[in-house]
């Protein structure tokens, strides 16, 4: 397939998105940028045109996706019904990097929802995306515009290497602010139940809504029966190479990551990644050490991860040693993905 790669400076831009609208509306497949990850979207009311984004990632079909609008208003012709806390969480944080489960409406299709009576909806507030769904007309399933299974992308770059050849067209214009995946809440529990950790913390949830539950999935390797939101059940997040988390102080991760390099050594194995941060690169003396950014600054880790991740395998790297990072209300989205691109491997 030929890719569209659409002009997105200053004099372009408009004309850009009114075709990249265009071939949304045609039942093709746009790469755009929202302000969490780049996204790969095609219309949510087009079953066959949610088809293709399966196929461009070599998804699976038992994966649902997020449906984004341009407005609040449109939800109510998208599901059911809007429960009263979920109105207060559109109210609080719309538009903005959060997604919330309802039940689903009867215009979705069930290629959208993986056959489930829930679909999950957010309203982003990327500049560009607005635009773009603005544009199409109509609401936008966009799951992250990456290969299934490998790091989101948060880059231009990343888009091209994984999307390129395989959609209709791809509009890049910057760097994404967040760098992790919208939070995602289910409003059909009482209480609602945090599925996916995001931007939109656990402490924001609580302060205006009350109780929310956290799924275990979250930090640990459990599959739900019924998989509600994209993460939950299949390997995510991962680089080629294979990921351990590294548990412990800093000197015993130091003593452990040694340990693991002398035995790879020994086997020939000298291809080792250690994913650190600024306050213990200085730890590490063999291997590409790279840093997640600051201990002190969890959104500049959170941005960086996944870019960190791809850096590895630009570098062809095959073992990563990945420092743990201690669980708070603000570390907790950048833990899930770590985790998961780990396949919860520790040591």
């Amino acid at each position: 397939m030929e890719t569209l790669l659409l002009e997105m400076d200053d004099a372009s831009i408009t004309e850009s998105l009114k075709k990249a609208g265009a071939l949304i509306r045609q039942g093709e497949t746009v790469v755009f940028p929202t302000e969490t990850v780049y996204g790969l979207g095609a219309n949510a009311l087009d079953g066959e045109a949610v088809k293709k984004i399966f196929l461009a990632k070599g998804r699976p079909g038992d994966n649902p996706l997020i449906v984004h609008i341009a407005e609040v208003e449109a939800v109510d012709g998208l599901v059911a019904k809007v429960p009263e806390k979920a109105r207060a969480l559109m109210d609080a944080f719309w538009p903005g990097p959060l997604t919330l489960i309802m039940a689903r409406g009867e215009i979705i299709p069930e290629e959208v929802t993986a056959g489930l009576s829930t679909v999950a909806i957010r309203l982003p507030s990327g500049d560009i995306a607005h635009r773009l769904i603005q544009e199409a007309g109509v609401p936008i399933a966009a799951p992250s515009a990456n290969i299934s299974g490998r790091p989101s992308p948060t880059k231009g770059e990343h888009v091209l290497e994984d999307m390129l050849g395989k959609v209709s067209a791809i509009l890049i214009r910057e760097d994404v602010e967040v760098g992790l995946e919208s939070t995602v809440v289910d409003m059909t529990t009482e209480p609602p139940t945090l599925l996916r950790p995001g931007g939109i913390t656990v402490r924001d949830l609580t302060a205006v809504i009350g109780e929310v539950d956290i799924s275990p999935n979250i930090t640990e390797n459990v599959i739900p029966e019924e998989v509600k939101s994209p993460g939950m059940k299949y390997t995510h997040y991962s680089p080629e190479g294979e990921v351990l988390i590294v548990k412990g102080t800093d000197e015993e991760r130091v003593a452990k990551i040694s340990s693991h390099i002398k035995v790879l050594a020994r086997n020939g194995d000298t291809s080792i990644g250690i994913l650190a941060t600024d306050e213990t690169m200085g730890n590490y003396h063999k291997g590409i050490i790279i840093s997640l950014g600051s201990r002190e600054d969890p959104a500049e880790m959170s941005r960086n991860l996944f870019d960190r991740l791809r850096i590895f395998d630009e570098m062809k790297v095959k073992h990563i040693f990945a420092e743990d990072i201690p669980v708070t209300n603000d570390t907790l989205a950048i833990i899930n993905r770590l985790y998961k691109s780990a396949g919860y491997q520790f040591i």
